[in-house]
């Protein structure tokens, strides 16, 4: 079973957090993909991983670009894994059916968007009673990361 981990963003938005959380991956020496829901969210997101900080990037490349099969950190709009990465990172929702191919998932949605909670609420129901391992974490004011529940 999958370890899926949701994070209810509150404080900061995904061009901050995603990178916060690819980092400590990439530090682990997990291999990861991120699945957006659009090429234009790839794009963006290809963007901010070599901008975010001044003195430094995440190494990563994105659907399109080859070599995919190299890439610690992979961004893609379609259900594929190249990388072969152990770790996917959930953008803009996404199925169940993929997610299993993983060791774990992060399942990033935006806690000001009403309809992205409805829809994380469903996916951590169908998670659950699938019999993966679930974990809530909620956004400090301070923005860091609190488990909230467990599943």
């Amino acid at each position: 079973m999958t370890e899926i981990a949701f994070y209810h963003l509150e404080q900061k938005r995904l061009e901050e957090a995603l990178p916060q959380l690819l980092e400590k991956a990439h530090e682990r020496g997990l291999k990861s993909l991120v699945l957006a829901g659009s090429a234009e969210r790839v794009a963006a997101l290809d963007t901010l991983l070599w901008t975010y900080k001044r003195e430094g990037f995440l190494p990563h490349g994105a659907r399109g670009e080859g070599r995919a099969e190299r890439q610690p950190i992979y961004l893609t709009d379609i259900e594929e894994n190249p990388n072969q990465a152990v770790l996917v990172a959930l953008v803009d929702g996404g199925r169940l059916e993929f997610v299993q191919q993983f060791q774990r998932c992060l399942d990033i949605f935006d806690g000001n968007d009403e309809l992205a909670v409805a829809a994380a609420r469903e996916r951590w129901k169908a998670a659950k009673a699938q019999g993966h391992k679930l974990t809530y974490w909620q956004q400090t004011e301070r923005g860091g990361w609190e488990n909230k529940a467990e599943g």
